[in-house]
């Protein structure tokens, strides 16, 4: 077969591959990526219009390189400060401590619990005298505890499962960051889509199937029952901050959210790693931002580049209607911004976090 002839039959397979990947009966839900045609406005947001706290972050770069790249995208987009959830007691702690610690009061980073031992007689002493050196070594906060149904699995170097937030055995933990004021940051349950079938009838599927629940589990524990965990510790811990991830997952219904923060002044929430499932409800969104203004705080929890905090302020500060950004997001739905006013944003960029640090 001559060297022409050859090209022209691959290229006649290519385009019939490619003709049946964009059949709308072929295409896949994970290769649709629409692109929006309306021709509205697009507005650019390179820098938050306040400068920010970000309470909800991890220890990503792997190098001092990368962390001092980092610190040049925070002073170009407006981040005064990070919180660095480190989830990690002993060592590890004290690694990244001295890591980010050389950067001043540009991060603070946050201790995890230490489950060592926890089915052994004495595990909570152990683990009290833990946190309390993390707090000597620098941390002032706790997290992010992380419970998805079999209990506190968020930790290094020895997960938590078994133990909700609310167990009695928790308790004196709970109490000890009462006294050192060091709020607790806690995510529990996922978004609702991730309980639901993975069917045609789930419209979070593409994201929701990645993430999805294994309700078969012995033991686990329900979305509704996870939110209840939370609610008897903040309530059981008066003087104890508690900062929920990810608007507790609670995005499908607000509500839930809404109703505890009525309840229980010692309660925020962080904003992180859910603008895709929010901003396709931009008026309500508004609305749940303005009423409760002074409970909620920015986070982000994807990562460090200048791209995905542009994402964020434009969601938060925008009208901006019908865009898409699957880098970040996992859905194949459009978003739309909140259009928040200045003074919910300066809450929320900061005012908010200064509280909870400042405590």
């Amino acid at each position: 077969m001559n060297k022409g002839l050859f090209l022209l039959l691959a290229f006649s397979l290519f385009s019939v591959r490619t003709t049946l990947a964009q059949n709308p009966d072929k295409l896949l839900l994970k290769d649709y990526r629409p692109k929006s045609i309306y021709k509205i406005p697009i507005t650019a947001v390179p820098k938050a219009k306040f400068p920010v706290i970000d309470l909800h972050s991890h220890p990503y770069p792997k190098s001092d390189a990368e962390l001092a790249d980092w610190v040049k995208t925070m002073d170009e987009v407006g981040i005064d400060k990070t919180v660095i959830l480190s989830y990690s007691t002993g060592a590890k702690f004290d690694s990244i401590q001295k890591q980010y610690s050389k950067y001043g009061k540009r991060f603070e980073v946050w201790c995890g619990f230490d489950f060592t031992g926890k089915d052994k007689p004495g595990w909570i002493k152990k683990a009290v005298k833990e946190l309390e050196r993390c707090y000597k070594a620098g941390a002032r906060g706790v997290g992010e505890l992380g419970d998805k149904g079999l209990g506190e699995f968020y930790s290094l170097p020895t997960a938590g499962y078994g133990l909700h937030i609310d167990d009695a055995r928790m308790k004196p933990l709970l109490q000890k960051c009462a006294e050192l004021k060091m709020p607790i940051s806690i995510h529990v349950a996922e978004p609702y889509w991730m309980y639901e079938p993975m069917d045609s009838t789930n419209d979070g599927l593409m994201n929701a199937y990645q993430w999805k629940i294994d309700k078969t589990k012995p033991g686990l524990l329900g979305h509704a029952a996870l939110i209840k965990t939370l609610e008897n510790a903040v309530r059981d811990n008066p003087k104890t901050t508690f900062i929920a991830c990810h608007f507790a997952n609670s995005e499908y219904d607000l509500s839930i959210l809404g109703n505890l923060f009525d309840k229980y002044p010692n309660l925020y929430a962080d904003i992180a790693a859910r603008y895709g499932e929010t901003s396709p409800i931009p008026r309500y969104m508004n609305s749940f931002f303005k009423k409760y203004q002074d409970r909620l705080v920015y986070g982000t929890d994807m990562g460090t580049s200048a791209k995905m905090y542009s994402t964020t302020f434009r969601i938060l500060e925008t009208l901006d209607e019908h865009f898409y950004e699957f880098d970040q997001f996992g859905y194949h739905w459009y978003l739309n911004g909140f259009g928040l006013d200045d003074e919910t944003l300066r809450k929320v960029y900061r005012d908010n976090a200064l509280k909870i640090l400042m405590k």
